[in-house]
Order: C-alpha cells, then structure tokens, then sequence
C-alpha cells in the first residue's frame, strides 16, 4: 500500500497536468511528500495596511485599500502601459502596468475597494507602483492579511503564472486532506523538553502562518527536527565505527620520544601538542582512529602528521600520505624526508611521473615492509600497490578524493583496517564542521607557529596600480618574489584567458628588466612543473597565474601577493590565495586590486580579508555570505543536504540538537529502549542511501 506522502501530486485539487508537468521538471516535487517539504525560503507580513499618504519609497513593500479614480492607456506597442490613480481618505498613489492591460481594463472597477501589494518607486517626484499584486477587498475576516509565504521559483515558471500564491493554495489544500496523515516525529519528552509545537502545527504554520509567533515556533521545530536527525545520524556512524571496526593498537612511543629529544626542529605550539595527545588517545585506545585536522595555511599541519607517523613506524606498521597533486606532494616528500632522514626511516614518493624501474623496486619494499612511509597522489590507490602492514592514512586536502577512491586506501590491510587521518587548510565554521565531518573527531590548529609575522592585507583600486607596481620593485629589489593572480571561472575562459595575457604583457612592459614567469590551466602539466619550478629556485621573480597556484607550493621567498579583479573571488578562495605567501620568515603583503564599484557582499569581503588573517573567522564571514553552497566540497555522509535550517544562522539549534543526540545515543546506541521506539522508526525511514559508507572517513 502506498504511504499518504508517496502519493503522486497529479492526485492534489488544483493540480492541472500542464502545471504538474513543470512542478516536476523544474522543482523536482512528485509527491505529496516532496510539496509539503517545500518551504518557503522568506515571508511577505500582510499584516500591516498603510494609509497611502505614508506610503514612501523607502518601504521595501506596502499594502493599501483603494478605489481607482481613474485608467488611461499611454503609449503606442510594446511600449503601451497602462496607468490609474487610486485613492484613499488621506491621498492618491499611481499604479502602472505594461502586461495583461486588456485584461486589466475590463476588470478594475471604479467604486470598488482593492487591496494592493507591491513596491512602491519615486518617478517624476511622485509615488507609483508598478505591477502590483491586487485583489477585491472583502473586509479583514475575508482577506488573507497575514504572512505570506514566498517560494524559490524559476522563470519558466513565472512565465506560466505559476507563483508563490499559487503553490501557497496548492500547499493549503493539501494540508487540509494531509492533516490526519501527519505523525508526530519526535518523542514526547524533546517536544516538551525544548518547549516544542507539534509536528502537525509546524507543518501548517510553515506554509500558512497565522502570525509572526507561530512562524518563529514553526521554523524552529522544523530547524530542531531537522538538525537533531542530521547529528543523530552522523553520531550513530561514528559510534558503529568505533564499535564494529577495532584499530591497530599504537601503544610504543620510543621513536616519538627520541624525534623530541634529539631532533625537533623547533617548539611546537600549544595547539599541535593538543592535537598529538588527541591522536595518541585514538590510537592506542584499540578503536580505530578517524580524525580531520583542521588547520589554517602554515599552522604546521606536516610536523603534526609526521609525528603520528613515527607512532605507526614505531609499532610495527607502515604509514603513507595521499595529496591530490603532485606538486603537493613533492613539497610534502621533501619536507618530511628532511626529517626522516635523521630517524633513519625509509621514504618514497609515488606519482604519476614515478618510472617504471623506480616503481617496482618500490613495489617490492613495501610489500616486504623495508619501506615505512609512502608519499603520493592517487597512483597509491593503483592495485599493484600492496602494503606489509599499513597502520595509517593520512590524506591531504581530502575533498579532492571521492569516497570510492578512500575505500580502496582503506581495504590496503585486509586484518585490521589503518588508522585515517583527513588533512584540510580549509578553515571550516563550527557549524559546518558538525554537519559536514560530523561522523569525525575533530582536532584544530588554531595558532601560528611563534615567529610567524602575520601577512599584511591591503586594498588598492586600479588607479593605484602605479604605486603598486613601484612597491613591486622595492620587493624584487630586496630580493623578494611576486605571484599576480587573474580570475579564472569557466563560463567566460576566452575573456579571462585574454585578461591573463593582457596582464602578463602590462607587467613584462612595467618590469622589462626582470624574468616573469606564466601558469594557467590550458598549460600542459609538464609545462606547469617547469614554470612552477624555475619560480622555486628563484629563476624568475615574478609569477602570472590564474588560481592553479591556490593549492600548492612553498615559496618562502615570495611576499607579495598581488589579486587582480580581487571582487571576483570569494573569501575562503581570496584566504588560500594569500596563504601562498607569508611562508618565510620576512614580513609579506596581499594586495587586492578592484574596480571602484563594489557591491554590499564585495565590500564586506574585501573588508574582512583586510581585517583578518584568522581563516576561521574569514569562514563564518564566507558561510554568512554565501550560505554553506558547497563550501566543504563534495561529502558522501551528512553532506549539506538541509531543508530547511540555515547553518550560518542556526548554530545554536545544532549545539543543542547535536548534544541531545549525543546524549540519547550514548544511553541506548541501539534505540532498542521503548521510548526511543519514535526515533528508531524516523532514522529507518530516512535511511535511503543503503551503501555503507560509514567506516570511510
């Protein structure tokens, strides 16, 4: 038998063919289910009627009761429109249409009373509104002055006069045969707990508020709702991992000890040695270890991650470390061989560019288990790549690898799966992290290492450049290095391809006496390697590139960061970009260059990043600008798939809904006990993707 909501919306009153045709194609909504899931995304508040003499262009919307005075059509064409005055007790307003004007002048009535909606604009001094919505007033019993709701919609649409109005009335009379249908989802103890409306009311209100009370309540039962389902699946996933997949057992410290002793390049900071006891707790508890690091760029993530690998050397087992290019991972081999050299410790690098020769001799000693550590790109996953004993993964930048590719890392040791740890200098707002990683244990890197002189952001317009190109000089003159970064987004290539080339001819022009060098996508990665590498030794001083340099190398000498069109980006892709520099120990600058005309968001941006240098910070300010978008990238599990919550503004909710599913499940991880019978049949019936993905990190 077919559940209520799964019946198709064909059956709904109201709903013509034409019209289910393009709610389907164009909304996605088939079922009854998928329309009643349909909120709206903000509200109209009917609930004031001005008098027209207060009507003023500053308000961003206005409801008045009129009579029309008079109509007359103005205009030859395309251009006719029609015009009528309406008034009131306390004056008149002008009202303009340019569509369904014969319409229009057979149906306003003089003598009637309207109620009219819309926005009211200044034009010629006087207050018109153009196109506003209208109906006959029946008196306020009659008339719908309350919330109203508005709907994402398309143009296609809009084109068809499918509106928020309209799939408000189909909202209502669905709820009027859906009411007896809607089962309460949370147990009486949460709902009464938190002060919570019932699902049937939140429902109701969410689509038809009565007032502004019951719209708050209703958003936040839903928010609660939503969030609590969210976390108590992602908490499950963690807990089942923990359980069901035991860890290698990383008791021995010996190597680790004499690394501090006798070979530590510097004092760690008070956050890395936080974050080590974190990893040594995990893995020596005898579970297996799932832990992101979070750090900001230059935090010292690398000596963080070679210290949890001279915990799996040092018990017996074998440790690699995956980056999604191979620049990336030649700058980590080179780094840690550094420091595995003084331990003796045996290291490879595999990637692409790895020779045939090269890779069997590899081949052979990790299987035999000579060879502890293995840095790479995504040749590791290749078949032919066996461990002896694989104890840890470390993956660098891990939304760049798909879950699949992740599963085979993981099945690398048939007894006893490695210990995973996920690297990203991508900060991630609290609230995300919860949502994105949250079936991981999370550890962050939240200072810079002592001597780190912070970069100096600053904004120039374009008619500053020639102060910025004398300040460029100064730099080179010392010695330093410059990286100028043009914009790069796919729809217009040959635009931003030509503004790359026209930059790179204004700088040869500006700078005849020094050797530039030039990165964009279109190069082959051959090329890129040469380009980047003369830019390493210092061959060239000054580096022209699209956003291929935003993940990347490590150029301590270069302390000048210059963003062309820098209101093109966005903030968290404006924070990597700086982190290219500030890597040595000489002060560094940013510089972004704009046009003088900036919108509200750019301005904040532009603002933060001058402000701020706390990537964690930066991102809150990313997440309140652009929503969570894809912000962590691509996610299998507990990926930003919300309804209805707003994780830049529904923090609190998710704490409390977090630390509610955390405590139930830590009660009764199996929802077995009778009062949690509720929530074991939600998570069932929510539970649409059978692959088990949870023991990937």
């Amino acid at each position: 038998m077919t559940h209520f909501f799964e019946t198709d919306l064909a059956l709904l009153r109201g709903m013509t063919p034409a019209r289910l045709s393009l709610l389907q194609s164009e909304l996605g909504l088939f079922t009854y289910g998928d329309l009643i899931q349909y909120y709206p995304f903000r509200y109209e508040d009917r609930t004031a009627i001005y008098p027209i003499d207060q009507i003023t262009e500053q308000l961003e919307h206005s409801q008045f009761i009129g009579r029309i005075r008079y109509k007359e059509k103005i205009g030859q064409g395309p251009k006719q429109r029609l015009v009528a005055q309406c008034c009131d007790e306390t004056g008149c307003i002008e009202l303009v249409w340019f569509q369904g004007i014969k319409w229009l002048e057979k149906t306003l009535t003089p003598g009637v009373d309207y109620l009219f909606y819309g926005k009211p604009t200044s034009f010629n001094g006087q207050i018109q509104i153009t196109h506003p919505e209208m109906e006959v007033y029946k008196g306020k019993a009659n008339n719908d002055t309350y919330f109203h709701p508005v709907y994402s919609l398309t143009e296609k649409l809009r084109k068809k006069y499918i509106d928020s109005k309209l799939i408000a009335q189909l909202q209502k009379n669905l709820l009027q045969v859906a009411f007896p249908y809607i089962r309460e989802t949370l147990p009486t103890e949460i709902i009464q707990q938190f002060k919570l409306i019932s699902k049937q009311e939140a429902l109701y209100h969410i689509h038809l508020p009565q007032s502004e009370n019951w719209l708050r309540q209703a958003k936040r039962r839903l928010k609660f709702e939503e969030l609590f389902y969210n976390q108590l699946r992602l908490i499950k996933q963690n807990l089942v991992r923990k359980t069901a997949f035991p860890g290698q057992v990383f008791s021995s410290a010996a190597l680790l000890t004499n690394f501090y002793q006798n070979h530590m390049p510097f004092e760690l900071t008070g956050a890395q040695k936080k974050v080590i006891r974190e990893i040594f707790h995990d893995m020596k508890s005898g579970q297996q270890m799932n832990r992101l690091l979070q750090g900001d760029v230059g935090s010292g993530k690398t000596i963080v991650a070679f210290i949890a690998m001279l915990l799996a050397i040092d018990n017996g087992t074998q440790a690699c470390l995956m980056a999604p290019t191979e620049i990336l991972a030649d700058q980590h081999f080179q780094g840690l061989k550094k420091l595995a050299d003084l331990l003796n410790i045996r290291i490879a690098k595999l990637t692409g560019s790895t020779k045939k020769k090269d890779r069997q001799i590899l081949h052979e000693e990790l299987a035999s288990g000579q060879m502890q550590i293995l840095v790479g790109t995504h040749a590791i996953f290749e078949d032919v790549v066996q461990f002896h004993n694989l104890g840890l993964c470390i993956i660098d930048e891990q939304h760049r690898f798909g879950v699949a590719q992740r599963a085979k890392l993981w099945d690398k040791n048939k007894k006893t799966h490695p210990h995973v740890m996920v690297m990203t200098a991508t900060p991630i707002p609290r609230t995300l992290a919860m949502t994105l990683y949250g079936d991981l244990d999370i550890s962050i890197i939240d200072e810079l290492p002592a001597g780190r002189k912070a970069i100096q952001t600053i904004h120039r317009y374009d008619s500053h450049r020639l102060q910025v190109f004398g300040f460029i000089q100064n730099e080179i003159n010392k010695g330093r290095q410059v990286y100028i970064v043009y914009p790069l987004i796919e729809e217009s290539e040959k635009m931003d391809f030509k503004d790359l080339m026209d930059g790179f001819e204004s700088i040869s022009r500006a700078f005849p006496e020094v050797p530039i060098g030039i990165l964009h996508g279109k190069m082959k990665a051959a090329d890129k390697d040469f380009e980047m590498a003369r830019f390493v030794k210092n061959e060239t001083k000054i580096m022209v590139a699209t956003t291929v340099i935003e993940v990347g190398v490590n150029v301590p000498n270069a302390t000048i960061m210059i963003i062309e069109s820098a209101e093109r980006f966005g903030l968290a892709q404006l924070h990597q970009l700086r982190g290219r520099v500030g890597r040595g120990a000489e002060q560094s600058y940013c510089i972004l260059m704009t046009d003088y005309k900036l919108s509200a968001d750019t301005k904040k941006r532009i603002e933060t990043m001058v402000r701020t240098n706390n990537g964690f910070e930066i991102a809150e300010v990313d997440l309140q600008l652009r929503g969570p978008g894809d912000l962590g990238g691509t996610r299998q599990s507990g990926a930003v798939d919300l309804m209805i919550a707003d994780l830049a503004k529904d923090g609190e909710i998710l704490k409390v809904a977090r630390e509610t599913a955390h405590k139930i499940l830590e009660e009764d991880p199996q929802l077995i006990e009778p009062k949690h019978q509720m929530i074991r049949e939600q998570v069932v019936h929510q539970r649409k993707d059978t692959t088990n993905w949870a023991k990937i990190s």
